[in-house]
This record gives C-alpha cells, structure tokens and sequence, in this order.
C-alpha cells in the first residue's frame, strides 16, 4: 500500500505543496494558528465566540474576514492530519472515477476520485473531517482509497471540467417532455403556423374591415373575461381579510430552512444581499442559504467573497448549459439545498426578518395539500419617477388583491419569482422547475395545481427594488409575457388532461390570466385607436359598427378603467406607502407601454423563445440601505 501511495504522489501531473507525514502528531487548527503566529488571540477569540453563536468552519470563517490565508490553512489542515496537499490544476480527473461515484455527489461532498494506481484510487478532498462520513461509499464504488487535501475551488473546477455539461443537463431535464418548453418550436420550423400567418395575412388584404370587427369583438370579449375575473378575485379578496400570520417559535424542533438566490452579473448588490439575508430571525444551524453563480460571472463571485460571507451561506457554481436561464440555476442549486422548505429570493430583495418563522408557523396550519407559499412583493423606491409609483401601484393591487382571491377561489395560482416558500418533496415530485421556461414561478403554479396541489398566499412582505428605467421595464415585461405565452401553450398540447386536472372553472381562469392577458396586451393598439373618434377624426371599424355596439364598447371601456382603479387604490390602501391616489388615474398610460413588450414577445418566441432579458439591479437600491 505504502509503495502504490508513493506512486501515486509521483505522478508528475501532482504537484505536492507540503511535505508529506504520515502520522504525525494532530492538533488543533486553532492551537496550530496561534502558535505559528498567524492570527492574534484576540481575533481568535472574536472568530471562536462566533463560531459558537453562527455555527460553521473556523477555517472559513477566518479566510472570510481576511485573517489568514488559504495556502496557510491548507498547509496546516495537511500535517495536522498527516495527509499530502495535491494541486489539481495541473489536469483533468479520470471522468470514469467520477462517473463511478457520480460528479453530482462529489460537488455536494467537496470531494473529487483524481487517479488510480493499481488498486488504489486518489481521491482529492477538501474537507477530510467531512469526508469520513462518505468514505465507506466512496471504497464501495472504487475499493481501496488514499485521500488528499485539496482546495475546494480547484475540486469544484475539476468536476465542472469534466462533467458540466452532464450536471447542466440534469439540470435542464427535470421537468417531464410533456410539461416542459424545451420542445418549443421556432417560427421557420412549424409550418402550421406559418400557414395560418399567411391566411390572415391575406384576409387582411382583401377584407381588412371584416378581419378588424372580428379582431374588436374577440378583443372586447376577452377584456370583458378579464374584467369579471378581477371582480371575482376582488370580491373573494374584500369578503375575507388576510389571515394574520403565525410566528413558529424559535426552538428546536423547526425544520432546516434552505434559500436559493440566483445570481448573475449582481457584482454592485452582493454586499447589500448579503447583509439583507443576515437580518432573517432563523436559528443559523438550520438556515442553509444557497446562492446559485453561473460558472463564468467571475464578477459576481469575486463580490461575494468581498462581502465575508457567514458559515451558513454558501455558493453554487452553475455549470454552462444550453441556456442560461434562471430556472436552470435553480433546479441545480436545489440538489445542494438541505433544507425541507426550499425559499426562492433575488438579488435585490430585502424580506421580512421574521418571514422564515412566518411561512413555518402557516405550512404548520396549513392542509396537506397546501405546497406553496406566495409571499406580498413591495418595493422601497416607489417615489423614484412616475414609473416606479406605477409599479408599486399595480403590484399592490396584483398581490395583495388579485393574487389573494384567485388562491381563495381555488384557481391555480401564478406564482410571483421570489418570496415563494415550496415543500421540499412536493417540489422535486413535479420536477422542480422548467429550465426552458422565461416565467419559471407562473409556471410552477400551474404544475402544482395540476398534480393536486394548493398555493395560499402568506402575509408577509418582500421589499424589492422597482425596475423604473422604461427600456429596462418593457424588457422585464416583454419576458414575462412571453413567458406567459410560452406557459399556456404548452399546458395547452393536451387541453382535455388539462381540464380534467384543473376543473372548468381553473381551465377557464387559466386561459383568462394566461392568453388572454396577454392578448390584450397585442391588441391594445386597435382599442386606443378609438381614440380618435371624439376628435371628430374617421375610423372605419367605428363606422362599420352595427347599431348599439358603440354604446357595448364604451361601457366595456368605462368598466374596465373603474375595475382597474378601484383595485389600484384600495391595494395602494393596504401598503404603508402615501401615494396621492390621483397616480392611479394615470395607470392606462402605465399599461400602454406593455403593448411594445407584447410584441418584442412575440418577435422572440418566434426567432428566440429560451433568451433570459435580464433585470439589471442595483441601480436605485440606495432607496432601502437604512432598512
């Protein structure tokens, strides 16, 4: 054995760092540091005490806050337990080895199987106390091992190396075929549409006032749908006030929490992230905070390693993949996550300090049936401009109104992207979520509601920052209403399961919220155009109307702008913001700006369906930095 160790070390592809001495006399890495000097009593101390109150390695804690550095830990972790040091950039794994135990297993357990003479097999890891519980595993599925101490960073790279296209398509292919986007066709290759295109096209052509009265009575019958739906969900909303949340007691028998923040390219918000999520009032051995970094946002993990993160926040390396999207970060982020209640956060979000005991105290409460969460969303930046107090107007009445009426119809529920909270073994019973899909958390929802499953909405709040740049805000929306698009078609490939599944009345609300709204959106055009005609200007459509179809069209109009003003200002009174309520009236020009997002949507279903227009943050966050 002592003679196929040697062999090993003298491969000249390792590079030995240390000296290496079997055997040799442990003790403590504290006692190590401190007697060579590295690190004053009193910062020992300091990094003790927190040690003992935040959990975690010491060893991190200390490289964290700058006090010592990793080649000396290394070095000491080495000869304290009588392990050789190993520098992994100077090649690649065997992949059969790592195929052997599963790269998936080596990331969760920091270890990676590296060479293999005769019988026995190197494996690099990089935390050899940790290691111990895998070991037994590992020597099944490789027989004899000898182990190695090796920077975690450069294990991470070796597998990513190897096996990242493999972790990214696990990643990618979770949700079922049938339920998932990554079928979606683009425009050149589904000739049916491109049939039906060509039909209308030429319709137009030929009887463009005929294709318009029946584009207007198609356009005012789904607003109409749209209308007494948010009356329904407003009179469920106004019929029974919000549930007030219960706070689970901060004892032992609550469960590990896990949280999920998708980054990318957040290189100016990581610091405030960081100190946000440390504000959550949760005990920290059972918080698991997990932020997911695609493998080439070098920015944003040099960031996160300048903003000292606690021992209970730990980094993901997402592996490049077909797409980059947020969904796919999430899906491999949540085989790292520990916890039996998976939370979803953004970049920018300052939650609540008390929502982890608020959404335990609830799913406690809850049925069995009941798998999500929906927490309110607000924003700390509504007086920025005229587009911000918009926003949080719409979001006001949209999560603290419509989103609460919908859940107590029993409809499906689409779910917002961040400050949901998902049962962690119902959540990988439906698949997680769908990496191909732009609006991964409306999606969510409607999966959950077809295997069975419920969403109540919690009250509790999430303050995040309002995206009031108007180029940046119609690419936000323009994704979201792809997303929705996207969403019901391919809900709708099997329309008579769907039905089954939901029920009439979630089918019908489903194709409301989904195709509808986002029809709507496409034609707004046609409807302004009506404008006009108390300028005294001509509009064919309008002459062309029959008798008393003016009056339906203007009633609809009418309805729809006091429906949507009535559900702006009482949202807008049940926020702690002081809005003028004359705001509310300017919301039609608000929701005019979506129709160039309906149709940016619509160009990029067509040419690029999986592209992920991202939200740059960041920008007007000074508003929430004394919260």
């Amino acid at each position: 054995m002592a003679r196929v160790e040697r062999h090993i070390f003298a491969d000249p592809g390792i590079a030995p760092l240390a000296e290496f001495r079997p055997g040799a006399q442990r003790r403590g890495i504290a006692a190590e540091l401190l007697c060579r000097g590295l690190v004053s009593s009193d910062d020992m101390l300091r990094a003790l005490t927190d040690r003992r109150r935040e959990a975690g390695r010491l060893a991190e804690r200390l490289r964290a806050r700058g006090l010592v550095r990793e080649r000396d830990i290394l070095e000491i972790e080495a000869r304290s337990w009588g392990i050789q040091q190993i520098d992994l950039s100077t090649g690649q794994p065997d992949p059969r080895l790592v195929d052997a135990v599963g790269p998936l297993v080596c990331l969760k357990s920091g270890f990676v199987p590296w060479r293999r003479a005769g019988d026995v097999t190197l494996v690099a890891v990089s935390h050899p106390d940790e290691f111990a519980t895998m070991r037994p595993m590992v020597e099944a599925a490789l027989g004899p091992i000898v182990i190695a101490l090796a920077p975690a960073q450069q294990i991470l790279t070796a597998i990513h190396a190897g096996h990242g296209r493999q972790l990214a398509r696990a990643a990618e292919l979770r949700v079922a075929a049938s339920e998932s986007c990554r079928g979606w066709v683009r425009l050149h290759h589904a000739p049916r549409v491109l049939v039906l295109l060509m039909l209308l096209a030429v319709c137009t052509i030929l009887a463009p006032v005929a294709v318009g009265l029946f584009l207007l009575a198609f356009s005012l019958a789904t607003l109409f749908l749209i209308v007494g739906l948010k009356l329904l969900a407003l009179r469920a909303a106004l019929r029974l006030p919000p549930r007030p949340p219960v706070c689970a007691a901060q004892d032992e028998t609550l469960p590990v929490f896990s949280i999920i923040v998708a980054l990318y390219r957040e290189a100016d918000i990581a610091a405030r992230l960081v100190r946000r999520l440390a504000r959550l009032e949760y005990p920290i051995d059972r918080l698991d905070v997990v932020l997911a970094v695609e493998a080439d946002d070098q920015v944003t993990r040099d960031a996160l390693a300048r903003a000292e993160l606690p021992a209970w926040m730990r980094i993901v390396v997402v592996p490049k993949g077909a797409v980059r999207t947020k969904p796919r970060a999430l899906n491999h982020a949540l085989e790292f996550c520990r916890g039996t209640i998976i939370g979803i956060y953004d970049a920018e979000d300052a939650p609540d300090p008390l929502q982890l005991l608020k959404v335990v105290g609830q799913f406690r409460i809850s049925a069995p049936e009941v798998a999500c969460l929906q927490g309110v969303l607000d924003y700390y930046n509504p007086r920025t401009n005229w587009l911000s107090r918009c926003f949080t107007i719409e979001y006001s009445g949209w999560f603290r109104l419509i989103l609460p009426g919908i859940a107590r119809l029993g409809l499906a529920v689409p779910l917002g992207g961040t400050t949901l909270f998902v049962r962690r073994d119902i959540l990988e019973e439906v698949g997680g979520w769908d990496a191909y899909n732009v609006t991964e958390d409306a999606d969510l929802g409607i999966r959950l509601a077809r295997h069975g499953y419920r969403t109540e909405m919690i009250a509790t709040t999430t303050e995040e920052e309002a995206n009031c740049r108007p180029m940046a805000w119609v690419k936000q929306r323009s994704r979201w209403i792809k997303g929705f698009i996207m969403t019901w078609a391919v809900h709708m490939r099997h329309h008579a399961q769907l039905w089954r599944e939901l029920g009439p009345r979630a089918f019908l609300a489903f194709q409301v919220m989904f195709i509808g709204t986002s029809l709507q959106f496409l034609m707004a055009p046609l409807l302004l155009s009506f404008l006009i005609v108390p300028f005294g200007y001509h509009h064919a459509l309008y002459e062309a109307l029959p008798a008393g179809a003016t009056r339906v069209l203007t009633g609809t109009f009418a309805l729809c702008e006091l429906v949507n003003m009535a559900i702006g200002m009482i949202g807008l009174s049940r926020t702690r913001h002081r809005l003028s309520l004359w705001w509310v009236a300017t919301m039609s020009v608000y929701f005019s700006l979506a129709c160039l997002a309906a149709y940016k949507a619509v160009f990029e279903i067509a040419t690029r369906p999986f592209y992920w227009d991202k939200t740059q943050h960041g920008i007007f966050d000074f508003h929430a930095e004394k919260r």
